[in-house]
């Protein structure tokens, strides 16, 4: 338990959201940032990443956990690559097939591809 207003970079277990130069990823930025920002959560540490980021699940406001949320709102991928939640799979295609969020462009792309690009 963090006491304290201590800042800390969690990297969400499982999703990965448009980097901020694609198409929705300021959208994700603000998502989350409406949804957590100034609140009390907690997160669920599942490891650390290879840049020693805390890798985990974040639950907030009567158990709402926002890498779903995210995924709900079309904002996110699932990281099939590194996850293999039944649920994020299902929450991811049922966006896409809502067309929500980057799901309504026609060939969104991935941000590890983006990222390949540099």
């Amino acid at each position: 338990m963090l006491s304290g207003n201590r800042q800390i970079t969690i990297r969400l277990e499982g999703i990965d959201c448009p980097e901020s130069q694609q198409a929705f990823g300021n959208k994700a930025k603000q998502f989350t940032a409406r949804e957590v920002y100034g609140k009390n959560v907690k997160v669920h540490y599942v490891a650390k990443d290879r840049y020693q980021r805390i890798l985990g699940t974040v639950q907030y406001a009567r158990q709402k956990e926002l890498n779903l949320e995210l995924l709900k709102a079309g904002l996110a991928w699932h990281y099939k690559h590194y996850n293999s939640s039944k649920l994020y799979a299902r929450t991811e295609y049922e966006a896409r097939l809502n067309k929500i969020g980057l799901w309504n462009h026609k060939n969104p792309l991935p941000p590890w591809e983006f990222r390949r690009k540099d």
